[in-house]
């Protein structure tokens, strides 16, 4: 069964936005911080955000505070990820990942690029063309 479903990527513009949605039918908030990183050929894998109930706190990687913002809608199991202003430097596939609270801190420096030792879904393309 997969757990993470992840929607929303496409074609956009330097400067567009797009919101990546998650559906998460697996991990629960109270368990597991949830989040997302990407993937892009030739580039090291790079954790973009992550989100903690339990610790009340989200973390973003350097290169996209300020433009990017996690979200969730706990009681419809949703995740999302606003991406304003994007570069082509985000172009990639994203991943919605979830890692248990015990073994990530979300808000440790770095936290988001210990998601993807967790769960992960599919993914979703995203393109910013320049």
């Amino acid at each position: 069964e997969v757990l993470l479903v992840e929607s929303g990527g496409g074609l956009v513009q330097t400067g567009g936005s797009l919101r990546l949605s998650c559906a998460n039918s697996g991990f629960s908030f109270d368990d597991y911080v949830l989040g997302w990183f990407r993937q892009a050929p030739g580039k090291e894998r790079e954790g973009v955000s992550c989100l903690s109930k339990h610790e009340g706190s989200t973390n973003y990687a350097d290169s996209v505070k300020g433009r990017f913002t996690i979200t969730s809608d706990v009681a419809k199991n949703l995740v999302y990820l606003q991406m304003n202003n994007l570069k082509p430097e985000d172009t990639g596939v994203y991943h919605c990942a979830a890692r248990s609270r015990y073994n990530l801190r979300c808000s440790e420096d770095g936290g988001p690029d210990g998601l993807f030792l967790g769960y992960w879904g599919e993914g979703t393309q995203v393109d910013v063309s320049s």
